[in-house]
């Protein structure tokens, strides 16, 4: 892609504009889990470079990953609006993130290569989905954990919120 540095700085600007609509306490409470699951992206994306499972045509700088803007951006971001969204109610979390999955190995993979940013190479879109399930499986466990530690609920806004009407 000819613009590729503006292009992967917009998309993290444009991420981190939709920050505001989630609110400081949700903020607070979901970035843990967040901040874990972006860290565990980045060592996959370690191990990604090592076994060629994609590639990245591209780069902000010649030391950084590729996909350093996608996992900082929406995925980052994404991860957090997700979790305000759906968290404690499992069913509507496992669905939405299937549709994105899906939406992202079938046409947005589509428009990387297309437009020449990434590929996929040892790894196909079935198992690029598998590995994003098994992600967001996993972030879900991390901020139930968490929420354990901390001595909070899926519900406990629910209960605080309730609690302050009366």
């Amino acid at each position: 892609m000819k613009n590729y540095r503006i292009f992967s700085i917009m998309i993290i600007i444009l991420s981190f504009f939709t920050v505001t609509t989630l609110g400081k306490k949700k903020l607070k409470r979901y970035l843990p889990a967040t901040l874990v699951m972006s860290l565990i992206v980045i060592l996959e994306s370690i191990i990604a470079k090592k076994r060629v499972w994609w590639w990245f045509y591209e780069k902000l700088h010649p030391k950084v990953q590729g996909e350093l803007p996608l996992i900082f951006g929406p995925f980052f971001i994404g991860s957090l609006i997700i979790l305000k969204a759906t968290y404690g109610k499992f069913l509507r979390y496992f669905l939405l993130n299937t549709v994105i999955h899906l939406l992202f190995v079938g046409p947005i993979i589509t428009l990387l290569k297309r437009f020449g940013i990434s590929s996929l190479v040892c790894i196909n879109r079935t198992q690029l989905f598998l590995l994003f399930f098994t992600k967001s499986m996993m972030m879900y466990i991390t901020q139930m954990v968490i929420d354990r530690i901390k001595g909070e609920g899926p519900a406990s806004d629910d209960r605080n919120n309730d609690a302050q009407l009366q």
